[in-house]
């Protein structure tokens, strides 16, 4: 009820909108990748295909009422007191002899007591822990000069008694480690030791490559995290490898900080499929009012392998004291954090998307970068506009009229000419809508803005009645006009998709990590969602695939059965899920 509640209100707001553009107002929707200004990458040898955007690793902390976002390499950290608008602080926190990179590389985060602490990557031992007790302001000072242990993907967590313990490891080889450090002269107590290393032979979704399917390369194990909940511990490790859509966070638990752990046998945090894809070395968080959230890292690994951004996803522990982290509809509107709430069925605001493969004119075209690649629900590809002058423009053809309720922009790098933290980064542009391709009204006006919007999501004040939505270019920072996704959302006003009908799995004997999924082709569907778990409660896993009749699966745990759903999707709505199928 509490969710239909938030809906109601999100569609009953008074109407703001009269053909004289958008009018602020507080946004109770956030649109994964996060809307946050992205520095381009400070290595001049990762953008060999070209200068973009990057960062990943990413952490997020709640200190005094505000959250604290800190990723890879971004010369600073954001703030936000909503999780939606995030300001931006600039700083570096390494000493100039250490300056490989621009600023840290898959920062620690944590609180010790009325203090905030931050720790960068290091395989060194002479870098500083730093504290700020007024981190807003851009206060610092070093906690300690020389932090001796060191640590790459480190992960500091203070317990319920006030010991504190350090976990790292980045390796296709090795473990990661776990050590107790002394909370007042951070030096370890005794020696590290082995935590968890990957069990590839026995999880499948741990196997190296896009399709897991890479025998040549061992994966990757990263990223630690630790949660404390109900008297567990619960150990967070990325895995198999950033570059890939199956990128994820897994967990293991125990009684003990340091273990022995146990595998949860799937993936906790897993979004290989839809528009922007990967889940992986992350943090759980919990917003103001408790509740558990996930942030981790998106790839698009086109211009670089390290090409990333970041998504923020309901979590949580359900009654069996599992983590979970929901995905499902992972980056259509989601409801953000505004009191107590459960997120086992996820914050989804139902508002479905209603341009996909759908109809595109646009202003001119840039080689081979067409113009469908705008609305195709990939962030790996993108239309480009032969400049990026203003006066380019895209439109997209919704088919019908529709009601549309938000507007997400992801703008692509091409031809970018910045490399690191720029100042005075900005996007301009209007959105218009029309019934008919010849009337336009202003949907949104931002050609006053002065902000970095790489990823720009705007919840409309009331909804409209629109068939034909046009993004017109007024300002570009850098390089062309390029669109990944220009996605408008809200509903078609016709018929949900039916339920799916010959849904099946077949699980290969040779190799019980796979399977084979099939399913007849609805007409009134345009995406469908897979769900998985290893029990028929706890379908945690969702994949979202598009415009297909078929998957291949190759993530179970090859010792228990696996139970699937399926569920169709277009722009008015989401079918009902199929019989839960068992699969030995």
């Amino acid at each position: 009820m509490m969710k239909l509640r938030r809906l109601i209100v999100l569609t009953m707001m008074p109407a703001l909108i009269a053909g004289i553009g958008y009018a602020q107002q507080k946004q109770r929707s956030y649109c994964n990748p996060i809307n946050i200004d992205y520095g381009y990458t400070p290595i001049p040898n990762f953008a060999e295909q070209g200068k973009h955007r990057a960062t990943a690793d990413p952490v997020i902390t709640l200190y005094k009422g505000d959250y604290y976002l800190f990723s890879t390499n971004q010369m600073g950290y954001w703030w936000s007191s909503d999780m939606y608008h995030w300001n931006f602080v600039r700083r570096s926190f390494l000493r100039p002899e250490h300056k490989v990179y621009d600023d840290l590389c898959a920062p620690a985060v944590w609180v010790q007591g009325d203090t905030l602490m931050v720790f960068g990557s290091t395989y060194s031992s002479n870098f500083p822990i730093w504290m700020s007790t007024n981190p807003k302001a851009n206060e610092w000072k070093e906690a300690v000069h020389n932090f001796e242990p060191g640590g790459w993907d480190p992960d500091f967590f203070r317990d319920d008694d006030g010991r504190l313990y350090l976990y790292n490891g980045s390796s296709n080889r090795y473990p990661l480690y776990g050590a107790e450090i002394n909370p007042k002269t951070f030096q370890m107590i005794g020696a590290r030791k082995e935590t968890y290393l990957l069990e590839p032979y026995k999880y499948g979704w741990q196997r190296f490559g896009e399709y897991q399917d890479d025998i040549f390369l061992d994966p990757f194990i990263e990223g630690s995290w630790m949660t404390k909940h109900n008297g567990k511990y619960y150990l967070q490790y990325g895995a198999p490898g950033t570059e890939f859509s199956g990128y994820a966070d897994g967990v293991v638990v125990g009684d003990t900080p340091l273990g022995p752990f146990t595998p949860q046998p799937i993936p906790f945090s897993y979004k290989p499929g839809g528009f922007a894809r990967g889940a992986g070395h992350g943090a759980t968080f919990q917003d103001a009012w408790a509740g558990y959230w996930h942030v981790s890292t998106i790839g698009i690994s086109v211009k670089n392998n390290f090409e990333r951004r970041i998504g923020i996803w309901p979590a949580g522990f359900d009654k069996d004291g599992v983590l979970y982290c929901n995905t499902a509809f992972g980056d259509y509107p989601t409801l953000l954090p505004d009191g107590k709430a459960e997120h086992l069925n996820g914050t989804f605001t139902g508002w479905m998307l209603l341009n996909y493969n759908k109809p595109v004119q646009v202003s001119s075209t840039l080689g081979g970068f067409a113009a469908n690649n705008a609305v195709d629900e990939d962030i790996k590809t993108y239309w480009s506009a032969a400049t990026g002058n203003a006066g380019e423009w895209i439109i997209t053809d919704l088919g019908n009229a529709s009601t549309v309720n938000a507007v997400q922009i992801n703008y692509a790098d091409q031809d970018a000419e910045f490399l690191g933290k720029s100042q005075n980064v900005f996007h301009q542009y209007k959105l218009l809508y029309s019934t008919d391709d010849k009337n336009w009204r202003v949907l949104v006006d931002k050609s006053s803005n002065k902000t970095d919007v790489p990823h720009d999501y705007v919840e409309l004040p009331a909804p409209v009645t629109a068939r034909y939505i046009k993004l017109l270019n007024l300002h570009m920072p850098t390089g062309k006009f390029a669109i990944s996704g220009l996605r408008v959302f809200g509903n078609g006003n016709g018929a949900k998709p039916d339920t799916v009908k010959n849904f099946i799995v077949l699980r290969t004997e040779k190799d019980k990590r796979s399977a084979w999924i099939k399913w007849q082709l609805a007409n009134d569907a345009y995406a469908y969602n897979i769900y998985t778990g290893t029990s028929p409660g706890k379908l945690y896993n969702c994949i979202m695939v598009y415009n297909t009749n078929q998957y291949f699966f190759k993530a179970m745990d090859k010792d228990l059965p696996f139970y699937f759903q399926i569920e169709a999707i277009n722009e008015n709505g989401v079918s009902k899920r199929t019989k839960t199928i068992k699969v030995d």
